[in-house]
This record gives structure tokens, C-alpha cells and sequence, in this order.
């Protein structure tokens, strides 16, 4: 009878680490998900904000905002943060007019960029941090994905001054 108890007992052990280990890679393969989603959903938010950008420059502003909107719209992955960054400072020189629709629509999608950004940021963040714990690099857990990356730009909210905004 006393012998019995350590394989009930080694039973439950081996049935305790088992399911933390599927715990801890639906865990990561979660957060992998979400990362990737997060970085989609950036991705479409850079891309609205060139474009109210690139047609504010068209009917206002001219060839310097227009062209760095272009550039944002067309550059390859690996030139991406340097052409937001670009765009941003861009936008900065010149005054908004929130009574303009174009500038209202550049507004608002810096805006929603900017909390796009800060979601990806987030969790590219937790993917790492649950990436590189030793139980999931020993199991390689989150072998099947690409290492999650940040996006790193400038903080793209513009600011309106103060006599702009209406108040309601």
C-alpha cells in the first residue's frame, strides 16, 4: 500500500507541471496572436493617417507635407519608422485649423495612431516578457512565430493650440 501512494502522487505532479505547461504555451501563443493583430491594426492606422495626410497636402499645404506622406505610404518595412517619424515632424510645422475638415480628419487619425501604438506597444511588450522566460525558451514554445517587434516612432498626437479648440 505505501508504495502506491508515491505513483498516486507522482501522478498528480506529472499531471500539475503537464498543465501548466499547456497553461503557459496557449499563453504565449495568445499573446503572440494578439501581438500580430496589434501590429496589423498599427499598420492600417499609419496608413489612414498618410493619407488624410497626403490629401490635406493637396488642397493646403503643398509639396513638402505631400511628398513626406507619399514616402510614408510607399516605404518598404524596413524604412517605415524613419518615413513616419518624417511625416510627423512634418505635420508639426504647420498650423492646424480644426474648423478644417482635412485637418480635423489628420487630427483624429494621429489620434487613433497614437493609441494603436501604445496597444502594440503593450503587447509586444508582454509577448517578449512571456517569450523569453527560460520554461518557454527550454520548450520552445513560441518557435512557430517570428519574435515580436516594436514599432518605434515618435509620438504622433499633434497638438492644437489652445484658442482652437472649441468648447462645447
Amino acid at each position: 500500500m505505501p508504495g502506491m501512494w508515491w505513483v498516486v502522487g507522482a501522478t498528480v505532479v506529472v499531471a500539475l507541471v503537464a498543465a501548466y505547461l499547456v497553461w503557459t504555451a496557449s499563453r504565449v501563443e495568445r499573446l503572440q496572436g494578439r501581438a500580430q493583430l496589434a501590429a496589423r491594426a498599427l499598420d492600417a492606422h499609419l496608413l489612414r493617417r498618410a493619407a488624410a495626410a497626403a490629401v490635406l497636402a493637396e488642397r493646403r499645404y503643398g509639396t513638402e507635407l505631400y511628398a513626406a506622406a507619399r514616402i510614408a505610404l510607399d516605404a518598404r518595412p524596413d524604412e517605415r519608422e524613419a518615413a513616419e517619424n518624417d511625416l510627423t515632424r512634418q505635420l508639426r510645422t504647420i498650423r492646424l485649423d480644426l474648423s478644417d475638415p482635412d485637418c480635423e480628419a489628420v487630427i483624429a487619425a494621429s489620434r487613433r495612431l497614437a493609441l494603436a501604438r501604445q496597444v502594440h506597444t503593450d503587447l509586444v511588450r508582454d509577448a517578449r516578457t512571456a517569450r523569453g522566460r527560460r520554461l518557454v525558451r527550454l520548450f520552445r514554445m513560441g518557435r512557430g512565430h517570428t519574435w515580436p517587434n516594436y514599432f518605434d516612432i515618435d509620438d504622433p498626437t499633434l497638438a492644437v493650440p489652445a484658442a482652437d479648440v472649441p468648447t462645447r
